[in-house]
């Protein structure tokens, strides 16, 4: 079975929200998503135009979805990158996030500030990896 172990050494600086190494071990399966934007299933994006917080929580649906499909969930989930268009979204992200994943071993993650995502009006996307115990 695949353990993780969440390391945040005392000699970098405290981490906000995010593990600074993820370490797994065992016979496991690694998973890549592709980054996933804010949109529901009839390709249009979730709330009204420049809703951050229900474009950010469909994401999350949609990765949840993802990692039902392989059997997994956000227990796996070792790393996310995250890209805003407006990195002052970024606590309204782990207000978000923090339904979704352990917060006291969140995966390692990566926030970037972008200026435009691949659909025109996304506000945020997020990629992810899993590593999950083989079947």
């Amino acid at each position: 079975m695949a353990v993780h172990r969440f390391h945040n050494p005392a000699t970098m600086p405290a981490s906000r929200g995010y593990t600074h190494a993820v370490e797994t071990m065992g016979p496991s399966r690694t998973i890549y998503f592709s980054g996933q934007l804010g949109m529901t299933a009839d390709g249009k994006f979730a709330g009204a135009a420049g809703d951050f917080r229900a474009q950010a929580a469909q994401c999350f649906e949609n990765l949840k979805a993802a990692l039902t499909a392989v059997d997994a969930g956000f227990e796996h989930v070792t790393k996310v990158t995250c890209f805003f268009v407006d990195m002052a979204h970024l606590p309204l992200y782990f207000e978000v996030r923090d339904r979704y994943v352990d917060t006291k071993a969140p995966p390692a993650s990566t926030a970037v500030q972008i200026v435009r995502l691949a659909r025109e009006g996304a506000l945020f996307e997020i990629e992810a990896i899993a590593v999950v115990p083989q079947r």
